[in-house]
């Protein structure tokens, strides 16, 4: 019976991304009717579940912090190509496009992902447990991106209104692909055990079940690949009844890229929460903040690069209202990752941060 459970399920997860990837290449770039977008939405829906099984298996065999990295930078860049597609049209509205999805991006992570990680953690398991060594590390790298990539610009006075001159630009892309990478390097290869997820006594967590095959971790590769690509392909698809839904509603442009982001980051916020309640902390964390700092390095020197062939404004920096939210978050999240521990309290806080994040995006 366990047997023919797992077929039927492995079967489902190879169906799922193979027929969503048909729905995508069938729709793409049609009016759909009401009807075909709930067919859209439920194929997106099993994508999504796909995706993380597949992503699950990949860090099993490859193991942490290896798997978070996958799941997180293969998410990024299919949604760094489709802001760059979407920004190709030159159109005035899609001038802040990149900032907002990028600073949701950073909010839905840091706060959304984060708080209901610990909550669902600390709720379970008493106290979530991580390292703060490592997650403090990842933490700064996200803030300090943060506020050169998207806070500088509203100051900065070489060009008018919150954009970068080209060499400020120039000097943004650099240091976010300079410190991703170190990011990458640090998670990685020379200090990989700050990464790995923590018993409740603080030592590292033993993997005891044996990792799938090597023909099983590439097979789930590929699937993961096409599954994101259905994600983020079939995401845009219902954009268009997204932003219809939301025109109609009286609700600010800006909720689009909110629903958006919040649909594209759905693979990695199943994963991160499944993770925390198995009692691995830090591969939540690990998922939150390696998606938060794949966005910001991988789409500010993207943009930074089309820039020169797109024919509309970049506007990055934030307005008051959200750099007040990113500050908050930065205080927030460094008190929360110091003690190396953390209760329900600081889950309910970070998630207060983000109902703030989607209040005021409904009522600026």
């Amino acid at each position: 019976m366990i047997a023919k459970a797992r077929s039927q399920t492995l079967q489902w997860t190879t169906l799922a991304p193979a027929l969503a990837f048909v729905l995508l290449a069938a729709t793409w770039g049609r009016s759909l009717p009401t009807a075909l977008v709930v067919l859209v939405a439920l194929f997106l829906a099993a994508a999504v579940l796909a995706a993380v099984h597949h992503a699950e298996v990949i860090a099993h065999r490859v193991g942490e912090p290896f798997g978070s990295l996958v799941l997180a930078v293969a998410v990024t860049i299919i949604e760094v190509a489709l802001i760059v597609t979407l920004m190709a049209d030159g159109s005035e509205k899609n001038a802040t496009l990149a900032r907002d999805t990028v600073f949701a991006a950073v909010m839905i992570t840091c706060n959304g992902i984060v708080g209901l990680c610990i909550l669902v953690g600390a709720l379970r398991h008493r106290v979530a447990v991580f390292n703060a060594e490592g997650t403090g590390a990842a933490f700064s790298a996200i803030a300090t991106l943060a506020t050169l990539s998207m806070v500088l610009p509203t100051f900065t006075t070489s060009k008018p209104g919150p954009q970068f001159s080209t060499t400020q630009l120039v000097f943004a892309a650099t240091a976010s692909l300079i410190v991703y990478g170190l990011f990458v390097g640090t998670l990685t290869v020379r200090h990989r055990d700050y990464f790995l997820p923590l018993t409740s006594e603080g030592k590292v967590l033993e993997e005891h079940a044996h990792p799938p095959t090597a023909r099983a971790a590439w097979f789930s590769l590929g699937l993961l690949g096409v599954a994101l690509v259905a994600v983020v392909g079939l995401a845009k698809g219902v954009s268009p009844t997204i932003e219809r839904v939301v025109a109609d509603a009286g609700l600010p442009a800006s909720v689009v890229g909110v629903v958006i982001a919040m649909l594209v980051l759905l693979p990695e916020t199943i994963a991160a929460v499944r993770s925390a309640a198995r009692d691995r902390m830090q591969t939540s964390l690990n998922l939150a903040h390696g998606s938060a700092l794949a966005s910001i390095g991988l789409t500010i020197p993207a943009v930074a690069v089309a820039s020169a062939w797109l024919s509309g404004p970049l506007v990055l920096g934030l307005d008051a209202t959200h750099m007040i939210l990113l500050a908050l978050t930065i205080a927030v999240g460094t008190l929360t990752v110091m003690p190396g521990r953390a209760t329900p309290l600081q889950g309910g806080v970070h998630l207060a941060i983000m109902a703030a994040f989607l209040v005021l995006a409904i009522s600026p």
